[in-house]
């Protein structure tokens, strides 16, 4: 576990826990305002947080958003069947562990020592079915039967970039033949000013997907930030209003853009294909101070 550190009367002070993985630097950061909460960062970017007491509590605003699609994705307490396309800290897993027992979660990540690191320190509870494998995300994704998954998270990140393989029409087919025909995805997709990563996004899930809707901070929608957006698409009808609804209310309130909205939005992007495809944009310096 994290440790704690005896201090002087008796008072116990965490320390963080750093280590070198293949990512770059990690370190788990105490969180001081809840007792044993804590936040991954790699390289000093801010990748997940996690709270051992209380795994339903999600701080960042697009985990938040992804927890609403978690939510949403059938009536409550259902188990799903889940593959996580990167694991960092196991934030949704856990949640969703705990909100849906029973639930059957494959993750695939690529840094196996950020994996040993965070098995260590942050432990899963016992009962909770959560195999992690170690690979790249696409390389896994190939190798699941089809029609495998109710929901498909992903949130891939390498140096805070997204990888282009991950960014593809190919890579989006495959991941709509591991859903089941009701199946949802849904992607982490960051990027900033003129927004051109997160436009070519939507038009390539276009291209596989039937329907669409796309949820991020308004100041990022009007590219006048870098941040980031949760795209959710599937081939049947999506909760659009219930989405709206809570993402409006959370701390730091999201819009959803779908239909037309979203196809103005969306303007005159392309979609990407493996031929075209780059990595999401780095963060501007400074992002994350």
């Amino acid at each position: 576990m994290a440790r704690d550190r005896q201090r002087r009367g008796g008072r116990r002070t965490r320390e963080p826990v750093t280590t070198q993985v293949a990512g770059g630097t990690a370190c788990l950061e105490p969180d001081q305002d809840r007792a044993r909460a804590w936040t991954l960062l790699l390289d000093g970017a801010p990748q997940s947080h996690v709270d051992l007491d209380d795994p339903t509590y999600l701080s960042f605003a697009y985990q938040r958003r992804l927890g609403h699609i978690a939510d949403l994705a059938a009536p409550p307490g259902r188990p799903l069947q889940v593959l996580h396309l990167g694991g960092g800290a196991l934030t949704l897993a856990r949640y969703v562990a705990a909100t849906r027992p029973r639930s059957l979660q494959q993750v695939i990540e690529v840094d196996g020592a950020l994996t040993q690191l965070v098995r260590s320190e942050l432990p899963l509870e016992r009962g909770w079915r959560i195999r992690v494998r170690e690979g790249d995300a696409r390389a896994g994704l190939a190798k699941l039967p089809d029609g495998w998954a109710d929901l498909v998270l992903a949130d891939v990140f390498s140096g805070a970039r997204t990888p282009a393989h991950l960014t593809s029409v190919e890579f989006l087919t495959e991941v709509r033949r591991v859903l089941r025909p009701a199946g949802w995805y849904a992607a982490n997709i960051a990027d900033g000013p003129p927004l051109r990563h997160l436009r070519g996004q939507i038009a390539t899930a276009a291209a596989v997907f039937s329907e669409r809707c796309l949820v991020a901070d308004p100041a990022v929608l009007r590219a006048r930030r870098f941040g980031n957006g949760v795209l959710l698409a599937a081939d049947g009808e999506l909760p659009v209003a219930e989405l709206t609804r809570r993402s409006a209310g959370d701390p730091h309130a999201g819009r959803v853009e779908a239909g037309r909205s979203l196809d103005a939005f969306t303007g005159g992007a392309r979609p990407v294909t493996d031929a075209t495809a780059a990595a999401s944009p780095a963060p501007p310096e400074g992002t994350f101070d």
